[in-house]
């Protein structure tokens, strides 16, 4: 089920994107009517639930990365997209922060691409919907935190290092909360 969300979504940002002036609000709008049609379905079937959005930001940011746009730009943009989406349907913005950021890492390793700096995007575009939507900042920054390290642990070598590193070296995010949720997360393993 998962992996039909993902190629799906990936497909979604592909076409959305193709003649597109608006290549961000295309990815955007893309995500949004992803992650509404997977909570919708998830609670008439019982299936996917939260999880489904992992599996949408995971295709839109592969899509968008199948298309030239930079992984690392596009983050930001499909993580703040799929948290005000889980918002407005009613879901919990903290689980999808997680999720969220843990299905850009996820997609990043996939593509090659810099998970360092995608972590970064991922966490921030997590703090900044959590903020709009009214949802506690600390606590997506924690969640979005928690999800990113595990996607980067899941990798091995030293992915979980530089994610670490550069959570902490981002000016953008706030060094305290970021310092919490680092030691957090590690305690529990």
């Amino acid at each position: 089920m998962l992996k039909e969300i993902i190629n799906e979504t990936t497909d979604a940002v592909k076409v959305a994107v193709e003649g597109a002036d608006d290549i961000m609000g295309a990815v955007t709008a893309t995500v949004k009517d992803q992650v509404v049609n997977v909570l919708k379905g998830a609670g008439e079937v019982g299936t996917a639930g939260i999880e489904g959005v992992a599996a949408v930001v995971t295709g839109a940011v592969r899509g968008a990365s199948q298309v030239g746009v930079s992984v690392v730009d596009s983050t930001y943009q499909v993580v703040h997209s799929a948290i005000v989406s889980v918002s407005e349907t009613g879901g919990d913005v903290i689980k999808a922060a997680r999720e969220a950021a843990h299905g850009a890492v996820t997609a990043t390793t996939e593509t090659g691409g810099d998970i360092a700096n995608t972590a970064v995007s991922a966490v921030d575009g997590a703090i900044k919907a959590a903020g709009e939507v009214g949802a506690d900042t600390a606590e997506a920054a924690k969640s979005a935190v928690g999800g990113a390290l595990d996607a980067a642990t899941s990798m091995g070598g030293d992915a979980a290092d530089k994610v670490r590193n550069a959570l902490l070296a981002s000016a953008a995010l706030p060094r305290d909360v970021i310092e919490s949720a680092i030691k957090g997360h590690d305690s529990k393993k």
